[in-house]
């Protein structure tokens, strides 16, 4: 192997580590919250915005930081060359560095509070943050019990919605509410297509996720309905007058989940093949949630 190519590898091997499409879970939530917010409003507080744009983002850096660390306690991640623990070789360092993304992600939120006078954000958001210790973190490891995809659905569904949209109208409503059911299925549709390729660890690890218990080939079958739950959803609330016609925007992310159905269908008992429909999960959770916050954005203007 060449100079060139170890250097590629590793490249590659630290972007996997660090993840960048997946902080679009941080960002879609709060981009919707806030598209909701302006919707029922007409107006929206930019610093705010921003503000709390920016901590979700060092809020999901500790939580893939924080897992990576308690993985390589359980030795589920032994063979997972792109474990930031393995890579450095260096557990209490990336401890740390994602407990300072911690700190720094509810230092703004508490500015947020600071500046409302008001400690609910910052309620649902420790909230939010127990939940996704409770994900691997010792004692609970409720991963390991299948719980994931429930406690992924709450935070990053009902709870950073209900967050984002009280930031900006310092209440709630039931538009709020129904919109982060979809957002809450499709963040947690990203979490359930990880577990494909990852069978034969988890087992090892005792780790009893969705994929292990149902089998790759129910799992592969349940997906279009997961999936497709988003949009069929979204047409009933759109039918209910609970979300605006243009909300209809997200079924333009249709090929992207339709592409992932078929992906998981074919490859999913083929571990190197299908371990990238987690990427393609991402990218159906990214554009089903920007269209769908633009849904609730253009009426306004």
């Amino acid at each position: 192997m060449t100079t060139n190519s170890i250097k590629l590898t590793n490249r590659k091997l630290w972007y996997a580590a660090i993840k960048p499409p997946m902080y679009s879970v941080a960002i879609i939530p709060i981009w919707v919250g806030t598209a909701v917010a302006f919707a029922e409003r007409k107006m929206i507080h930019a610093g705010i915005f921003a503000t709390f744009l920016i901590s979700a983002i060092l809020i999901v850096a500790w939580i893939n930081l924080s897992n990576d660390v308690f993985d390589s306690e359980t030795g589920i991640d032994e063979n997972k060359a792109h474990s930031l623990v393995n890579l450095t070789g260096n557990k209490s360092l990336i401890f740390w560095l994602g407990n300072i993304f911690l700190a720094l992600g509810i230092l703004g939120i508490l500015a947020i509070a600071w500046l409302q006078r008001d400690l609910t954000v910052i309620g649902i958001v420790i909230l939010c943050c127990f939940l996704g210790y409770t994900y691997q973190g010792p004692p609970f490891r409720l991963g390991y019990q299948g719980l994931g995809e429930i406690i992924c659905f709450i935070c990053f569904g009902p709870l950073a919605i209900a967050a984002a949209y009280y930031s900006q109208t310092q209440t709630f409503s039931l538009t709020s509410i129904a919109v982060s059911v979809i957002v809450g299925i499709a963040t947690s549709l990203i979490l359930f297509c990880s577990h494909f390729h990852q069978v034969t660890d988890d087992i090892a690890a005792g780790k009893r996720s969705p994929i292990v218990r149902l089998g790759t080939t129910k799992a592969s079958q349940l997906l279009p309905w997961f999936g497709g739950s988003i949009y069929a959803l979204t047409v009933m609330f759109v039918a209910g007058q609970i979300f605006p016609i243009w909300t209809l925007l997200i079924f333009i992310s249709l090929p992207f989940a339709l592409k992932l159905f078929r992906h998981v269908a074919e490859f999913h008992n083929h571990p190197e093949k299908v371990s990238n429909c987690k990427f393609i999960a991402v990218k159906t959770h990214f554009w089903s949630g920007l269209f769908l916050g633009l849904g609730f954005v253009i009426p306004g203007f």
